[in-house]
């Protein structure tokens, strides 16, 4: 089963960043299909390890390219990236501490930030960059 699906407006214009979104989701929706597996802990750790760090370096492109276009919204968009990856660590902490109650909040929570984060502060950032980034 496939969490999260490209959506045309999730693309922001600029190829870079706009393929790592698509990485972004095919991760989420590795490590989703792996809970409906019932995969192992150590699998699963792995697979939330490389999302954080993939969403990380991703982030640190997108903070990169608003400051290059002086995007006004940059300090709000930069504290949501934080505030995003502090929620990723603590799903991940969960998971390690109890992996039966962490495994069914990240089948909950794991496409909601990221849904979340584009319909909102990349949605503004994809208004304001355009085609043009």
């Amino acid at each position: 089963m496939t969490l999260l699906r490209w959506k045309p407006s999730y693309s922001l214009g600029i190829p870079s960043v706009d393929l790592e979104h698509r990485e972004m989701i095919e991760m989420i929706n590795g490590v989703y299909a792996s809970l409906e597996d019932n995969a192992g802990p150590d699998r699963v750790e792995a697979a939330l390890e490389d999302i954080y760090a993939g969403i990380a370096a991703h982030f640190a492109l997108e903070e990169r390219h608003m400051r290059e276009a002086r995007y006004e919204e940059f300090a709000d968009h930069k504290d949501q990236h934080e505030d995003l990856l502090d929620q990723i660590r603590d799903m991940m902490d969960e998971y390690v501490e109890n992996p039966e109650s962490g495994r069914e909040n990240l089948q909950k929570s794991l496409s909601d930030w990221f849904g979340k984060h584009f319909a909102t502060f990349d949605a503004r950032l994809h208004d304001h960059l355009g085609d043009h980034g």
